[in-house]
């Protein structure tokens, strides 16, 4: 789950039985409203350590196969039969559809002399690039993503312009997958070149500053299904534009280190080749950088010669942020468990020869960027953004004023820019882009996003809470004005909690809708994320892992204690790490909540190290071949944990056909397993969305039906009365 994927022990569950699963099923389907259609089960059991495992759905694993194929299908009718038939659903639909519809942007760039950003009209499934020439120029499309497939299912995975504006390489994903192709498109004449790279995967382009080729990296051409192959052995190279990509120029690549990626960058000034080399997910990563001649057509560079290897002890995490020629600055927790930003000369790398630029503070340092000889620095302070602008040397030079409780995203730009452009946005602002004036420390709106609705009718507010060991755990909370604390409010507590990786402030039209109907929308930041840096990261990983379980369960207990909700009118929705935590903590308390979205969540904890880029999670979860880290994995995993005769909640389990981050086996054996087990009448349904991968490009129309299911579900099982909303006033 590199990129954006974002795993304290609990007693060891027993062995699964295979024998009571048919019994299981004839028990569920005689006392629910709803009928499963029947899953074989196979004699499938695997020694872990000296522990029998069953593994009876083993053959769900086979995403081609033709009977899994039937269970999908029959599964589906199951499902689209029951959402179908839920009174209020049209009309949620309906008002999803109303509130997408409004104009999105991204904050410009600058390349050269032109400008780039995207901008979605409202109900187009994909977002279209446009340029323009200069700030006040006309704009014009430079790529239309909604022309490349009829559904949808084709879509812009990633982007690159050459330092000069006058080309682009653009990356194309089919249905939802990791995998992409490049292409080049010149941006004076909008007709694309002749070449194409394959079989990239978690990779940009990186250009030279001659415009003459870029940088990427690849895995070789997979010899078995290119959805569930695992990925090793990345390689990166130089693609020379004109030339087929057989041709392209192998730049580094360690067959002793299989599980090596790379990720290359050319400096702002065009003379290094920065190579960032990660190792699964832990975000510490190395550093070599080549030194690039006039001409990269002179000669191939001889790794072991050519490359040098600045940072090599994987200690730490290195952001690079730019460069003063030999001079490399990093963003680094190397030292700083809450990041800080350090000079290396590269002609005296020694650790002792470091200048520390920007120390570290009481808030979590995110991000930094190189403008106008200005270092913008972007903060957490308690999940919430807080930048500060610093001078070369480190001096504090002034804070960016922000509006109040949100996410502020971008300050991008190239080192001798005078502007940027930032986007700030929160749980009831859709965004307002501005301008800012490196200069004079002032921001001017630039464009804001209208939806039909009045965020003045909205509240949101942090609070804090103890979790179950005493940690203190911020919360954001998010309703209407004059919410009643009666412990009658539908809520949807939604949590991550791994990966490093922070939940901030952020719209969405479906939970705007959701709080339209008086619904509560509650999101705490549980450890395992990086809201507090190293520290709070591996509070929630490996050993340690039970304790955002932990964090997610208090922050139910605390809104039942508050009087927000009550068990019958909770639920928790989380997506891939995500819904390994909604899949987790629905079982260790089926009694705390009334539904569960788990959405293309990571359910085998046993198996997750055998499909695609699964092997790289190891460094959040630990591995299943280690004996201490096993008996962690097997204690909470989701599809080893559930038990027949217990009545679980309602469930809707979301994943894609073409998954091929967190291969849906995951959830289709978790699916089928819960249906074995569930006592109760609440439903267990699994919707698989077809041409659909872990989420990402996924289109607008399939992000309306799907939202329009789970929110319909929701209303269901919570007994909740749905009426047409009456449209807010435009913000």
């Amino acid at each position: 789950m590199r990129s954006q994927f974002h795993a304290r022990p609990r007693r060891l569950a027993g062995p699964l039985l295979v024998a009571p699963l048919l019994a299981a099923v004839a028990l569920a389907q005689s006392r629910g409203a709803v009928t499963y259609p029947p899953t074989r089960t196979a004699d499938q059991v695997d020694e872990y350590h000296g522990v029998s495992v069953p593994d009876p759905y083993r053959w769900l694993e086979n995403l081609d196969g033709a009977e899994t194929k039937a269970w999908i299908d029959a599964q589906n009718r199951v499902t689209f039969d029951y959402l179908g038939n839920i009174g209020g659903r049209e009309q949620i639909k309906q008002r999803l559809t109303q509130l997408w519809n409004y104009e999105r942007y991204s904050e410009p760039f600058r390349e050269g002399s032109r400008y780039f950003y995207t901008k979605n009209d409202g109900l187009q499934n994909h977002a279209v690039i446009y340029v323009m020439d200069g700030l006040s120029g006309e704009p014009r499309v430079l790529l239309n993503p909604n022309e490349w497939s009829q559904d949808g299912t084709v879509s812009l995975g990633g982007l690159s312009i050459s330092d000069d504006g006058k080309l682009v390489a653009y990356a194309k994903s089919e249905g939802g997958s990791d995998w992409r192709t490049w292409y080049v498109r010149s941006i004076d004449t909008g007709e694309d070149l002749k070449d194409t790279v394959e079989w990239v995967k978690f990779s940009g382009a990186a250009w030279t500053n001659d415009h003459k080729g870029f940088y990427y990296s690849r895995y070789d051409q997979p010899q078995g299904d290119k959805l569930e192959t695992i990925n090793k052995f990345q390689k990166l190279y130089y693609h020379a534009l004109g030339t087929p990509q057989s041709e392209d120029k192998l730049i580094y690549h360690r067959p002793d280190q299989p599980e090596w990626g790379f990720g290359g960058s050319v400096t702002e000034d065009g003379r290094y080749l920065v190579i960032s080399i990660w190792q699964g997910t832990e975000r510490k990563n190395r550093v070599y950088y080549q030194s690039l001649p006039a001409s990269l057509a002179a000669a191939v560079p001889d790794p072991e010669k050519d490359v040098v290897r600045l940072l090599d002890g994987f200690d730490a995490e290195y952001g690079f942020v730019g460069n003063d020629g030999p001079v490399f600055y990093f963003r680094t927790d190397n030292g700083a468990p809450r990041y800080r930003l350090v000079a290396i000369d590269t002609r005296q790398p020694d650790p002792g020869q470091w200048q520390e630029i920007i120390p570290q503070s009481e808030d979590t340092l995110q991000d930094v960027s190189f403008v106008n000889n200005m270092f913008v620095a972007s903060y957490l302070h308690d999940a919430r953004s807080l930048v500060r602008i610093f001078d070369q040397s480190g001096k504090h030079v002034r804070d960016v004023d922000l509006p109040g409780i949100g996410t502020a995203s971008g300050f991008g730009g190239k080192r001798h820019d005078t502007e940027t452009f930032y986007t700030f946005r929160g749980f009831t602002n859709p965004g307002t882009i501005y301008r800012y004036d490196l200069v004079t420390g002032q921001s001017k709106v630039f464009r804001t996003l209208k939806v039909d609705f009045n965020p003045d009718d909205y509240e949101t507010r942090q609070v804090f809470y103890s979790s179950k060991d005493g940690t203190r755990v911020p919360m954001f909370i998010t309703h209407r004005k004059g919410l009643k604390l009666d412990g009658g409010n539908p809520t949807i507590l939604y949590g991550y909690g791994g990966f490093n990786i922070s939940l901030t402030p952020a719209f969405s039209v479906a939970n705007l809708v959701w709080m339209e109907l008086g619904g509560v929308f509650a999101q705490p930041n549980l450890r395992g994320g990086g809201e507090y840096g190293k520290a709070w990261h591996d509070a929630g990983r490996l050993h340690n892992k039970q304790n955002v379980f932990d964090d997610f369960i208090a922050a139910a207990e605390w809104l039942v204690a508050n009087k927000y909700t009550r068990p019958e009118k909770l639920s928790i929705y989380g997506g891939s790490n995500g819904g390994l935590l909604v899949g987790a903590c629905m079982i260790q308390r089926p009694d705390l909540f009334a539904a569960a979205v788990p959405a293309v969540g990571v359910m085998d904890m046993l198996r997750f190290n055998k499909f695609t880029i699964g092997w790289a999670w190891v460094s959040d979860y630990g591995s299943p071949e280690d004996p201490e880290a096993f008996r962690t994995l097997y204690a909470y995993s989701p599809l080893h944990n559930l038990k027949p005769g217990v009545k679980y909640p309602a469930t809707l389990v979301l994943t894609g056909d073409h998954d091929d981050r967190v291969v849906p086996s995951h959830s289709f054996k978790f699916a089928a397993r819960l249906q074995a087990c569930q006592a109760g009448d609440a439903p267990v349904l699994i919707r698989v969305e077809t041409r659909a991968g872990h989420g990402a490009g996924k289109s607008t129309a399939l992000l309306i039906e799907e939202a329009a299911d789970r929110l319909a579900f929701l209303t269901r099982v919570l007994g909740m009365e749905v009426a047409p909303p009456t449209a807010g006033t435009k913000q």
